[in-house]
């Protein structure tokens, strides 16, 4: 595995999204933070020990980078990319 990787294409490897495409216009939209920053575009670089948050429904669902993937595997492999996902309250 590299150790750096696209922000759309991990959101898109790690299911946190159905397709590159949702995950590009979140990250164009202003929804998803990288280290509490804005992301400003969807090819910023992302590495292990990143922590990203971003919309899951009603919430935020925040995760630290723990790997990044070659591909779109199952689901036990997504799991592999990320740790301490948790929901955090929606902003104001």
């Amino acid at each position: 595995m590299t150790q750096a990787d696209r922000l759309d294409r991990w959101l898109w490897h790690a299911r946190f999204f159905k397709t590159r495409g949702q995950a590009q216009r979140a990250v164009d939209d202003g929804e998803v933070t990288v280290n509490g920053r804005v992301a400003g575009k969807c090819a910023q670089t992302i590495r292990p020990g990143d922590v990203v948050a971003f919309p899951a429904g009603p919430y935020r669902r925040q995760a630290r980078v723990v790997a990044v993937g070659t591909r779109r595997g199952p689901a036990a492999e997504a799991q592999d990319l990320y740790a301490d996902a948790v929901f955090v309250d929606p902003p104001l």
